[in-house]
């Protein structure tokens, strides 16, 4: 097949893409996922419309999961609106679901999510603020989903706002309060912080948790947190997220969680020791 007819074929799953999986539209083009994916990196033809619908599949996760798997669309579609305050139309939502692989489990009782007293907001301190003038003054965090072979792993990372190096890293089954707690240990013991260090995340339900509020505050370690449904008051660890899918996760095939986790290593690793670091 001719460049100038692959090319064609990957503009029209492009156009397509934001109706259907791009790995069905790869199948019927005939061009592997792959070539598409680096063809779109080159190109940074990456639309608002995809960003749109990444930022949507970690509210559709992050709901799914506290419902214990027991929400379908329509109430997935409802949970979004009232709790991120976005309009979005339940049929892509189911689209996008599909293409997670998320349906809702059967239930023999019928069981409901709902946010107690426990749940502990605070302030946007970093507010936006995203230089640092030295190492451990601003950290941000957040937690995205890795899709492989019709599985689903879990990333969380810590990053420093100094020379955005990752401080600390760790890869679940689940998306939990014991991911965030785990990984809040492990950077406290490759950093000293002090109570000027600003901890930041969005407001996901383990972030809002008392656990985790009183844990960072028993570090010395001041929490920040993005308003409501604002993705852009925690866009450094989303840039990372986004750079990583596109440059490993979309690039690649893995076939089983080993090969996930050793591309998380090597991709990290590869990005500490290529940073120029800063001189205080």
């Amino acid at each position: 097949m001719k460049k100038k007819e692959v090319a064609i074929r990957y503009q029209i799953i492009l156009k397509l893409s934001t109706k259907y999986p791009v790995i069905l539209l790869c199948e019927l083009a005939k061009v592997s996922r792959s070539g598409y994916y680096k063809w779109l990196n080159r190109k940074d033809t990456i639309t608002p419309k995809h960003q749109e619908n990444e930022v949507i599949k970690n509210f559709i996760i992050e709901v799914y999961e506290e419902s214990n798997g027991t929400y379908g669309y329509p109430r997935i579609t409802a949970a979004i609106r009232k709790d991120y305050e976005i309009t979005v139309n339940h049929k892509r939502i189911y689209r996008l679901m599909k293409e997670m692989k998320l349906q809702a489990k059967i239930r023999k009782k019928k069981q409901k999510y709902r946010k107690g007293s426990e749940r502990i907001v605070v302030s946007n301190v970093l507010n936006r603020n995203f230089t640092a003038e030295k190492q451990n003054e601003k950290w941000v965090t957040d937690v995205t989903y890795l899709m492989f072979n019709n599985q689903r792993l879990y990333l969380s990372v810590i990053c420093d706002l100094w020379n955005k190096e990752i401080v600390a890293y760790k890869i679940s089954y689940k998306n939990d309060l014991e991911l965030v707690m785990e990984i809040l240990k492990e950077a406290n013991k490759k950093r000293d912080v002090t109570d000027k260090t600003i901890l930041h995340s969005d407001q996901g339900y383990q972030y809002t948790s008392r656990e985790y509020h009183e844990a960072v505050k028993l570090n010395g370690i001041t929490q920040s947190m993005s308003r409501k449904a604002n993705g852009l008051d925690n866009a450094c660890v989303e840039n990372f997220f986004s750079h990583f899918k596109t440059e490993c996760m979309y690039l690649n095939k893995f076939e089983n969680p080993e090969e996930v986790i050793q591309a998380v290593d090597k991709y990290i690793y590869f990005k500490k020791n290529s940073k120029k670091i800063r001189q205080p």
